[in-house]
């Protein structure tokens, strides 16, 4: 395994590079690392594409400390990313809060990105009560107490190594709590607000049993109609992270859009 780097004002963003093809980036969700992607990544590759998974900054190998976390940036750091690589162009694949960043890359730099995936993105501002807040304000600090609210995220079963990969997230983040709350930290302007912007091809993809939302469903047709041309799938039997409790669904749709994106 090779882990490449590239240079933003304020530390590196590390990223790790399978396959030969056309190039697709995948970006992790808030408190994992470029792992999440263990499964969909040689699925991706078996179909002929050139997979980039990168930790997000502040997470895995990337640096530690940032001014901020907020998508915009971590949009830049994909582009990095996409440009290091030969400029693409790439398919973005954004998991749960990196789902905003994918959009900013996509209306910063269309010549860059031929199209974005936004798995299980967030398109409402949660207004938790004060006890909810309580909770999160704690969990958000605690990397065990992280990898405990994680393992509820995958209501329909695991991947047969969740143990092993939960427990290697939860040392990798002692020290790192502080992008995990950077990253989720509300920022303006919302992704929703230059999602607008974006004409290149949108996939939604959410589960059908997604714990982070009262209707998933809705949530995935809500995302869809922020965009000019975007369709909503949902992953049966599956929770917030598709790509890795249902990975040859996620990677069967995810090839079907890629078929027109990445092959155009």
């Amino acid at each position: 395994m090779t882990i490449s780097q590239v240079s933003r004002d304020g530390g590196t963003i590390a990223y790790e590079v399978h396959g030969e093809g056309p190039l697709v980036v995948l970006a992790h969700g808030m408190g994992e690392n470029r792992a999440s992607f263990r499964h969909l990544v040689p699925r991706l590759v078996a179909a002929g594409y050139r997979v980039a998974s990168v930790d997000v900054r502040g997470h895995g190998d990337s640096s530690a400390h940032w001014p901020t976390y907020a998508p915009a940036e971590v949009a830049g750091d994909l582009l990095a990313v996409v440009r290091a690589l030969g400029g693409g162009p790439a398919t973005l694949v954004g998991s749960s809060s990196s789902g905003a960043a994918v959009v900013f890359a996509a209306a910063d730099a269309p010549e860059l990105v031929n199209g974005i995936v936004q798995l299980s993105p967030f398109v409402s501002r949660a207004k938790p009560n004060p006890v909810v807040r309580l909770g999160q304000a704690v969990v958000l600090r605690s990397p065990r107490l992280f990898g405990m609210f994680h393992r509820t995220l995958f209501p329909c079963g695991r991947p047969a190594d969740d143990a092993a990969y939960r427990k290697e997230m939860v040392a990798r983040l002692r020290g790192r709590m502080a992008a995990v709350r950077g990253v989720v930290e509300p920022v303006e302007p919302h992704w929703t607000v230059r999602a607008p912007e974006v004409r290149q091809p949108v996939l939604v993809l959410m589960g059908t049993k997604d714990p982070d939302f009262t209707d998933p469903g809705a949530e995935a047709r809500a995302a869809r109609r922020f965009f000019a041309t975007a369709e909503a799938r949902m992953i049966t039997d599956s929770g917030h992270y598709p790509h890795a409790d249902q990975p040859d669904a996620t990677a069967a749709d995810l090839a079907e859009f890629l078929a027109v994106t990445a092959r155009a």
